[in-house]
């Protein structure tokens, strides 16, 4: 029996955390959830997920700035950048494994990512 993947969503908007946990258990996905940027690097290593959903602005930094350190030092993990705004995209490693998803986010959106996503992770 295969492990369950593991989602990990850091995001300071709690409505957005659980439509998006709430996806992710339907779809047999561990999920653990995160509002600072601290607590979720800190999650990162712990857990080492599969995918993540990275906001921008959070209320102890900008995600994004630290998302080419994450690509790199997680290279297997697929992580989704996502804001509200139109930040400027970060430069990540040739190698990362990463989308930018704008809010807000639909269910056809994670339908849509997790059909190209699913098949690149690890089993």
């Amino acid at each position: 029996m295969h492990d369950r993947k593991k989602v990990l969503i850091i995001d300071d908007e709690i409505d957005l955390c659980l439509l998006l946990k709430g996806y992710f258990l339907r779809k047999n996905y561990e999920v653990y959830l995160s509002h600072t940027l601290t607590e979720g690097v800190s999650f990162m290593k712990t857990l080492q997920p599969d995918i993540v959903f990275l906001d921008n602005n959070l209320p102890d930094g900008l995600g994004w700035g630290m998302a080419p350190q994450l690509a790199a030092q997680y290279p297997s993990t697929y992580i989704n950048l996502i804001s509200a705004f139109h930040p400027v995209k970060p430069e990540m490693p040739a190698n990362a494994r990463f989308s930018v998803i704008e809010k807000p986010i639909s269910l056809t959106d994670l339908d849509r990512q997790l059909s190209e996503v699913q098949p690149t992770i690890q089993s």
